[in-house]
């Protein structure tokens, strides 16, 4: 089915992403990924090509362009590519960070952080996980505590993508003086830059997306001013809240273009490789999977596109947000399985594509929120409409 979501400023804008992965990635994405860590100077370079903080005003060094369409071509180019891992990397940086300050940022907040983050000088990790607390965020244990017009935050995160690499981080912690599991004005938001007392820890070692750095860190009474409160005390939980369909947003795209770029390599494979004499395409078998899997694909699309337009809209929901990423997700993680399989003992080795796309897709039913928390927001939705229809 043809896709009518883009326009021809998109298409544009493809061929910008597509000369950007084979010029400045490339030709160094295989030593990246042996290394676990990407070179900052993917990020310079992705900033002087305009393909950060495209959501941010002309004013603060952004190009104004909050139509998410955008960022979904340049995921569908990052997954074609297979470079999965700075799209990884991009998406903690453009759609957990930005929006925040974006949406609740003063403009003094905004003059000194997002310039810095449109050309890639500055480089963010969104810190809100914690070894106790993952999906659940009013477990969060990491306090800050005033001290005159300044926070002294001390406390560990994990699971920080750009973690290393980074230069700062959108740390959330209690601010309420209590222990124990929070309430809804228990955090507040700070974007917290790396100084005396901000320690990564060690880099985790992934099975996948190894090209993208992975931390620990840790706060020792890091001080941070006043003025890099992000909105207001106490708030910091409801404007996660907030922002998060953009989260699980970018991550439904991503999926939907892990997807059909794993359908698209596996059809080329399977059209090149023989087996008994046949094309493994000529084999029933491996048409009856293929025809399942272009059928997912697609469906798949439609729903994401149309989540996208929503959220263009200002129309897209938790829940609706939820959906996307909870469909997407689970069809990524099943598609490049079946995609693998297709590929026989190719499939199980790391430098051919679908290995990979194995390896991230598995990520996705996890990250931003795993399958099961996103089924218990649509249940709890579902609930909550029919006792307020009796």
């Amino acid at each position: 089915m043809e896709r009518t979501v883009f326009e021809e400023d998109h298409e544009l804008f493809r061929d910008v992403a597509r000369e950007f992965n084979e010029r400045a990635v490339a030709p160094h994405y295989a030593g990246w990924d042996q290394q676990h860590m990407m070179d900052r100077s993917v990020w310079t370079a992705a900033g002087e090509q305009g393909l950060l903080g495209l959501a941010v005003p002309e004013e603060f060094g952004g190009a104004g362009m909050p139509d998410y369409r955008f960022r979904t071509v340049l995921d569908e180019e990052f997954a074609r590519s297979n470079h999965l891992a700075v799209g990884l990397a991009f998406h903690l940086h453009d759609d957990l960070v930005l929006p925040h300050l974006l949406a609740h940022g003063s403009d003094d907040l905004k003059e000194r952080w997002l310039p810095g983050m449109v050309s890639g000088e500055i480089v963010t990790s969104c810190a809100w996980t914690e070894p106790g607390a993952g999906s659940d965020l009013r477990g969060i244990r990491t306090k800050a505590v005033r001290d005159g017009d300044d926070w002294l935050i001390t406390g560990q995160k994990v699971f920080i993508g750009n973690g290393i690499s980074g230069d700062a981080s959108l740390v959330l912690a209690r601010t309420d003086g209590s222990s124990g599991r929070g309430s809804s004005d228990s955090f507040s938001l700070f974007m917290v830059r790396k100084g005396e007392g901000y320690t990564p820890g060690r880099q985790l070692d992934k099975m996948g997306l190894r090209a993208s750095d992975t931390a620990e860190l840790f706060f020792d009474n890091v001080r941070v001013p006043g003025a890099d409160l992000v909105g207001e005390v106490g708030s910091g939980l409801r404007y996660s809240l907030e922002q998060i369909p953009q989260g699980r947003l970018g991550i439904a795209v991503a999926s939907a273009a892990l997807a059909r770029a794993t359908y698209e390599q596996t059809v080329r494979y399977v059209t090149e490789r023989s087996a008994f004499g046949e094309r493994v395409l000529d084999f029933q078998n491996t048409r009856h999977v293929l025809a399942d899997v272009l059928t997912e694909v697609e469906v798949t699309e439609a729903f994401v596109d149309q989540a996208v337009l929503a959220f263009n809209a200002g129309t897209l929901t938790p829940t609706a947000a939820a959906q996307a990423k909870l469909w997407a997700s689970e069809r990524a993680k099943s598609i490049t399985d079946r995609c693998l399989q297709l590929h026989g003992g190719y499939g199980y080795i790391l430098e051919y594509p679908v290995a990979q796309a194995f390896l991230a897709a598995r990520l996705l039913t996890i990250f931003g929120g795993t399958s099961e928390i996103m089924r218990e927001s649509i249940g709890r939705s579902i609930a909550d409409r029919r006792t307020q229809n009796r």
